[in-house]
């Protein structure tokens, strides 16, 4: 089954993981961007960070989404190959 999937649906799973990651790390270490690239957008008021963890959750659910599709249009056609043999 997993010969079936598509670049697309393991892409779009490495996304969905990397969204999750990014959404985990602002969550838990909010300052990681003033400490990492040394600059401070939003003057210490948190609304960057905010805007950072929702964004990631929604790319993190949209990509599992569609990574999830691309996973059941493999199954749906590996289960074809083994009705037609």
């Amino acid at each position: 089954m997993t010969r079936d999937m598509r670049l697309r649906g393991r892409i779009e799973a490495l996304a969905a993981g990397l969204c999750a990651l990014l959404f985990l790390v602002t969550l838990i270490w909010p300052d990681w961007i003033e400490e990492v690239f040394g600059v401070d957008p939003d003057q210490h008021s948190g609304a960057l960070e905010w805007a950072i963890v929702a964004l990631a959750l929604a790319a993190a659910v949209t990509f599992s989404l569609l990574a999830r599709s691309e996973f059941r249009r493999a199954r749906t056609l590996s289960a074809a190959r083994q009705i037609s043999r």
